[in-house]
């Protein structure tokens, strides 16, 4: 197993060698507001919504400021929009009341702000300040599960399936490695196993190809 992880890794790191989030951002406050507003939502919006709300509001003291009216109408083209500005909003008055509105460096702390859980927790931790993290999302789960290296019916047992066998060094970037494979090759309903660069360590991709995409193999 550790010789195949390798191996897929390496595969995963010469087709992604810049692999890093797309979510656009300048500070760990704006990266952690774009987090929460990835929920459920692509980062591709996520992307076309921050520019007009961090122009108005660009750190946790203006944000807090702001008014729960003024976030969603800026953030309505987002999924849950009501819940996310009221979860924006209250984390960005926490984070000036309890750490002078900077953005705190532990996970754990980062998990008890409104709209905060684990995976955002870690895409903050790892992006921002550059520590070892693996945050599980859609693609991460689906990926790792396909290839075999976590059977979790969760994302945090699916978490820690993969830091028992990814090198921690390794974490943060496999992540994105994961993420960008699930987005571009290992796709939900099509996923395009013909041209995957993982092809011979994946046990699925047998019942990947005949079964959800016989043609390729025409």
């Amino acid at each position: 197993m550790t010789q195949k992880v390798s191996r897929v890794l390496k595969r995963l790191q010469a087709s992604y060698p810049d692999a890093h989030t797309e979510l656009h951002y300048e500070t760990a406050f704006q990266l952690l507001v774009a987090t929460i507003l990835s929920a459920q939502c692509t980062d591709v919006r996520v992307n076309m919504i921050t520019p007009r709300l961090f122009e108005r509001f660009p750190d946790a003291a203006s944000m807090a400021e702001a008014s729960i009216p003024m976030i969603e109408l800026l953030i309505r083209d987002c999924g849950l929009f009501h819940t996310k500005a009221r979860n924006i909003y209250n984390t960005s008055k926490l984070l000036v009341e309890r750490w002078d509105g900077q953005v705190p460096e532990s996970r754990d702390v980062l998990m008890t702000l409104p709209g905060v859980g684990r995976k955002t927790a870690n895409v903050v931790v790892a992006n921002a300040f550059g520590q070892d993290a693996i945050a599980v999302d859609t693609h991460v789960f689906r990926v790792a599960h396909r290839l075999g290296w976590s059977k979790a019916k969760d994302p945090d047992g699916t978490e820690h399936d993969l830091m028992r066998i990814i090198p921690k060094k390794k974490w943060s970037s496999a992540h994105h490695w994961l993420i960008l494979h699930g987005r571009r090759v290992c796709t939900a309903k099509k996923p395009r196993c013909a041209e995957c660069a993982l092809f011979a360590d994946c046990p699925q991709v047998g019942v990947l190809v005949y079964a959800i995409a016989p043609q390729v193999m025409s």
